[in-house]
């Protein structure tokens, strides 16, 4: 953990999302501070994974404001947020399956390129070099994470866990200032999480700032410098691990929802 920065880098100001009737997210205020790793928990339903689509822009807000980096983007579309420097992971791993772990990465760079259509069907000289550069620099990303040897399997036959390193490769390549990990841990044994842990705080050294969604408590504690807690679309508590731990509020919650919290929220 590092408590680092001042800067806060992303802010929330009473974001809401309705779904009809249901109000999903509400009032949420909340901050992810430059050089930290932030962490938003809560139990199943409580609202988390709507406050990630909306910071990325798979959701318009109803109402608020979202200040990533001193700019309000709420309401932009995915590929405008992915510009500004926001990058994400799923739950549920969204890579090119049929794709090799080399082009997967790749893929993950077009954002940034400019090119454009017609130089690519007329494989122009500017992106012809374009290309070289995306390729290099996803070969870069593949040795970094140590995928280098799976670079020209296809993303569907190398292990789980490897799969989830590399849609963070893939979302790396992008360039962010911030990475958004939608339970990262997700599916992982016991080994693969701790090298999960031990990549993420890699990242946060080499001066990312990461904002993760977690079940699992061991990671939650082990690497957040900061928690904001979740339930029923509302902000219930937020501090250090320490804080949130032992608060009350935050385990009146979660006793109401799961017989076993031992391990996992």
């Amino acid at each position: 953990m590092t408590y680092g920065s001042s800067h806060k880098l992303l802010e929330t100001y009473q974001l809401t999302k309705r779904f009809g009737g249901l109000t999903a997210v509400s009032d949420l205020d909340l901050t992810v501070k430059q050089g930290e790793i932030s962490s938003l928990i809560g139990p199943n339903g409580a609202g988390k994974t709507t406050v990630f689509n909306v910071v990325t822009g798979i959701y318009r807000p109803d109402n608020g404001r979202i200040v990533f980096d001193g700019t309000d983007i709420a309401g932009k579309k995915p590929h405008k947020i992915v510009g500004k420097g926001i990058a994400r992971t799923f739950q549920n791993i969204r890579l090119f399956p049929e794709m090799t772990c080399l082009e997967n990465v790749m893929a993950g760079q077009h954002c940034r390129s400019s090119s454009g259509v017609w130089a690519s069907i007329f494989r122009t000289s500017k992106q012809r070099r374009e290309e070289k550069a995306i390729q290099a620099l996803a070969e870069k990303l593949l040795q970094k994470v140590g995928l280098w040897h799976f670079k020209d399997e296809l993303a569907k036959n190398i292990p789980y866990g490897r799969q989830r390193i590399l849609e963070i490769a893939r979302a790396m390549a992008s360039h962010p200032k911030l990475l958004v990990l939608d339970e990262p841990s997700s599916g992982l044994n016991s080994k693969e999480t701790e090298d999960l842990i031990d990549f993420l705080r890699q990242l946060l050294q080499e001066g990312l700032t990461l904002f993760i969604i977690e079940h699992d408590m061991k990671v939650v504690m082990g690497i957040s410098d900061w928690i904001t807690v979740m339930d029923e679309g509302k902000k219930i508590a937020e501090g250090r691990p320490e804080d949130i731990y032992y608060n009350p509020v935050v385990i009146e919650a979660y006793l109401g929802k799961d017989e076993d919290n031992s391990d996992r929220i």
